[in-house]
């Protein structure tokens, strides 16, 4: 999933937090968050509604069925 790789680097990225910082939030190793943000893994289910409660999300723009909302600067 290319398009969720790339939203949960935006996400991460509008956040300012590393990825070791989101993956001690979700109770995950580091190189798994790292393996979903570079697509060399996809997350199971209950990991991407956790993806999506994290950023704020829906699941559709998670994986990129509908566009990402803007960011604070950009309202």
């Amino acid at each position: 999933m290319e398009s969720l790789a790339k939203n949960l680097f935006t996400l991460r990225k509008r956040e300012d937090i590393s990825r070791e910082a989101v993956s001690r939030v979700l109770e995950m190793s580091a190189r798994s968050y790292e393996r979903y943000e570079k697509n060399l893994r996809d997350p199971t289910a209950p990991v991407l509604v956790k993806l999506a409660d994290f950023y704020g999300v829906t699941l559709d723009q998670l994986v990129g069925r509908a566009p990402l909302p803007p960011a604070e600067e950009e309202r």
